[in-house]
């Protein structure tokens, strides 16, 4: 197993232990030390006062020391509590330290990968480029051109001047009396004993046709006039009610 300088040079004087940090970890993996026995939490002191010693924070040591107590805190924990078995995760010791080596290789391929895109990114810098602006870019600010104070003087009292009230004959309705197209019809049928009510209301407005036909229904209230229409929206035939009881007084006879 290969370790990270700062962590190779870690001394540790401990109860159960006294020696380099790499040569801890090889009694660990043999079993040939028991991690029972051991005070994790003086090796974790032990390697921050090295780190303070050295004056630099080197992170690819710290990464894979942290790699390397949790594993350690992982396998003292399943041997403390045995009876824990099915909580704890279900690998044996030997299996516990082939997967510590299996970790530290992973990580270890992740930070050498990570350098190789670095040294890439660096090589290649010049090479990107955005197709739009980027996302911190300060937007900018649309300035104005000087203006007269004169002139915005006389916009703002253009807007203060109160409008013009909106006119409104154009949506009144205009209804003709009744009695117009009663008289009409009246007179109508006096002359012809039946008419088309869509040929004598053409050219009208719809006004004007709505009050044509209620015209048309008082004069059939009063049973002056018979309707007739063949369906909907067919012609509508109108004819003096005298009229249309003659002819049915007519084909009843016949």
């Amino acid at each position: 197993m290969v370790t990270p300088v700062a962590v190779r040079e870690l001394e540790l004087d401990l109860d159960a232990f006294e020696g380099p940090f790499d040569l801890l970890l090889s009694l660990v993996l043999r079993d040939e030390l028991p991690l029972r026995e051991l005070d994790l939490a003086e090796i974790i002191i032990s390697f921050i006062e090295h780190l303070h010693a050295k004056g630099e924070l080197d992170l690819d040591a710290c990464g894979e020391f942290l790699i390397l107590i949790s594993a350690l805190l992982e396998l003292k924990a399943r041997a403390m509590f045995p009876e824990e078995e099915a909580e704890l995760a279900e690998l044996e010791p030997e299996e516990a330290a082939e997967e510590l080596a299996r970790r530290l290789a992973e990580y270890r391929r992740a930070k050498e990968a990570a350098n190789w895109l670095r040294e890439r990114l660096e090589e290649r810098r010049d090479y990107f480029f955005r197709m739009g602006p980027a996302p911190l870019a300060p937007k900018s600010e649309r300035k104005l051109a000087p203006q007269s104070p004169l002139k915005l003087v006389e916009a703002l009292r253009g807007l203060a001047v109160e409008p013009p009230e909106p006119s409104t004959t154009h949506m009144a309705l205009r209804f003709p009396p009744t009695s117009q197209f009663l008289d009409r019809w009246r007179a109508l049928l006096r002359r012809r004993t039946r008419f088309d009510f869509d040929q004598e209301v053409a050219g009208l407005s719809r006004v004007e046709i709505a009050v044509a036909f209620l015209a048309l229904l008082e004069l059939r209230k009063q049973n002056e006039i018979a309707i007739a229409q063949a369906g909907p929206f067919a012609p509508i035939r109108i004819s003096r009610a005298d009229a249309e009881r003659s002819l049915s007084w007519t084909a009843h006879s016949a």
